[in-house]
């Protein structure tokens, strides 16, 4: 939109604002969102950013956010819930620059159930599924939630445990039905038809249709009351005030006719966009991001996420452990990700090619993009089996199998895995030119890669010495930004994890007598200190290095630490 259309009278359309709870939208001169809040009462919450006297008080980055709107738009809601729920869908939406809140990959609570199970049970999610599963939510106040999740598996007697259809070696261990707050559906304690009845209860209850029970607490905590058994009735008031919270009715909100609030997302047609503004020869159907994830100097990892047609194609997610640099290098570190993620896919290619005396004489990116062609035809391509897979469906690969083919002349064939499309770093130009220093070393010198910088959302292109700006509004960056988030929360994920272990680990140190190199020999024979506390001083002792005395003396430091 032309930065020349006339200002609208701010002031004026300040007197046409309801006093009403709602969500409202300020927009820059060029129409894009800066900025996405929520009031109780919308006339007096605008109010605060166009009075005078008001607008002066405020500290310096408020100043300048009113000094940058020219326009706002408004969304009327019914309560605070919907308010707070609309309010975190749209800044993940439009992403403002002056909102720091609702920013990150975190959702609102879900409630999920699938009805078509053997034994359902009612679980929590972040992410709402085409699985044929019903939904409940979001609901904002997540401790609320559990509390009236936890009520409804007792009252209704519902199964919580995880397996999806519990034998009789998960009700052994089982003791929710020791003391009755399980129907034991399991063994047939009762019929799976009338479970099924008790699920669909607690279900019409998430939608709010059972208002009897909240009626029937607070009658009961009016009792207790009467009783003088305040503790009780305590505890049933705030019972009754999470049921509230929780049923709060909310809505599923849609693009109203005041404002274009909501962008439904069609994943596709954010590809062929992107192909558009970065002018990419072929539409980019795969790509693969890269993301460093460093805290202190403890642990340095990568995460390489792949999406295909728009959506994650999370089978084929990586996570990696930095090694040729110690500390806080990102360079050096994007480096080395890059170097071993596309080697392995050259080499997996030469393998797949297998005598192909073609293969050898053509540029590794037109020889991988013919087998591509192949392979397409065939079927072939697939997720890459040969490597360790790590929880939530991703793998991490080794730098053993990356850098030393010979690893890999014992195994079976690899399957091929073809180069993706459009390769995305984390970072700017220093970034960026890292990778396409690495890629270029590889003979991958075409292949299209570009930087995602976070401050600005600036996509930068090599060889280029300013980037390309996409409108926050449109679908490319969107898309962008979304495999962008999803690296940087595998990446994340990674490293609480590998934090973790370290946390568990050090406990060792403190222990008489072990050594770093005695450490790492029980670590490498136990796997982790979990395990090193169950085994016997006799297997302990059977470690080079592990007499029997220390062994005695490392299982009962371990007692008195566990």
């Amino acid at each position: 939109m032309s930065s020349s259309r006339a200002k609208p009278d701010l002031l004026a359309k300040l007197r046409d604002v309801p006093h009403v709870p709602g969500v409202y939208i300020m927009r820059d001169r060029l129409n894009s969102v800066i900025y996405v809040g929520k009031a109780r009462d919308l006339r007096k919450r605008l109010a605060n950013y166009f009075t005078p006297a008001r607008s002066q008080l405020a500290d310096r980055k408020t100043r300048a956010l009113i000094a940058s709107i020219w326009d706002f738009e408004l969304h009327e809601v019914r309560n605070d819930t919907e308010a707070l729920v609309l309010e975190g869908r749209l800044i993940k939406e439009f992403r403002p620059r002056y909102n720091v809140t609702f920013r990150d990959d975190k959702r609102y609570l879900m409630v999920r159930v699938h009805l078509g199970d053997e034994i359902p049970r009612l679980a929590t999610t972040r992410l709402k599924k085409d699985d044929g599963a019903r939904y409940f939510g979001p609901f904002p106040h997540g401790t609320a939630l559990r509390t009236t999740l936890s009520w409804l598996n007792k009252r209704f007697g519902l199964r919580v445990c995880r397996p999806l259809k519990p034998g009789e070696a998960d009700y052994k261990h089982c003791s929710n039905d020791i003391i009755k707050n399980c129907s034991a559906p399991c063994i047939r304690r009762i019929s799976l038809e009338e479970y099924k009845k008790r699920m669909e209860q607690a279900c019409e209850f998430l939608e709010g249709k059972s208002k009897d029970l909240v009626s029937a607490l607070e009658e009961e905590m009016q009792h207790a009351a009467a009783r003088m058994d305040f503790e009780k009735a305590a505890e049933l008031r705030d019972m009754v005030e999470d049921f509230k919270k929780t049923l709060i009715p909310s809505r599923s909100f849609e693009r109203g006719t005041r404002a274009r609030v909501i962008r439904s997302i069609d994943p596709m047609a954010d590809v062929r966009e992107l192909q558009e503004l970065l002018h990419l020869e072929k539409t980019p159907l795969v790509m693969e991001c890269f993301d460093i994830a460093n805290i202190g100097t403890a642990h340095c990892v990568a995460s390489m996420v792949r999406f295909k047609n728009g959506v994650p194609d999370n089978s084929n997610y990586r996570r990696y452990r930095i090694r040729a640099v110690s500390g806080q290098n990102d360079f050096v570190s994007m480096a080395e990700v890059i170097r071993r993620r596309f080697s392995r896919i050259l080499l997996e290619g030469r393998q797949a090619a297998g005598s192909d005396a073609e293969f050898s004489q053509e540029e590794p990116l037109e020889a991988m993009r013919r087998l591509e062609m192949t392979n397409d035809e065939c079927g072939a391509e697939r997720s890459d089996t040969d490597e360790q897979r790590e929880p939530g469906g991703g793998r991490s690969e080794s730098m053993t199998n990356d850098e030393n083919p010979e690893a890999m002349d014992g195994r079976r064939k690899a399957p091929f895995v073809r180069l993706p499309d459009l390769v995305i770093v984390d970072g700017g130009k220093g970034q960026l030119g890292v990778a396409v220093a690495e890629l270029q070393k590889l003979g991958l010198h075409g292949l299209p890669i570009v930087g995602l910088a976070k401050e600005n959302e600036e996509v930068y292109l090599p060889g280029e010495s300013y980037p390309v700006i996409i409108p926050h509004e449109r679908g490319a960056l969107k898309l962008l930004q979304r495999i962008r988030d999803e690296a940087h929360r595998w990446a994340n994920g990674y490293h609480q994890l590998l934090l973790g272990k370290r946390v568990a680990e050090s406990v060792l140190d403190d222990c008489p007598g072990i050594s770093d190199a005695r450490k790492a020999a029980l670590l490498k024979a136990f796997g982790s200190v979990t395990r090193l506390r169950k085994a016997t001083v006799e297997k302990i002792a059977e470690v080079p290095g592990i007499s029997k005395v220390l062994a005695q003396g490392v299982k009962e430091f371990l007692e008195s630490r566990s």
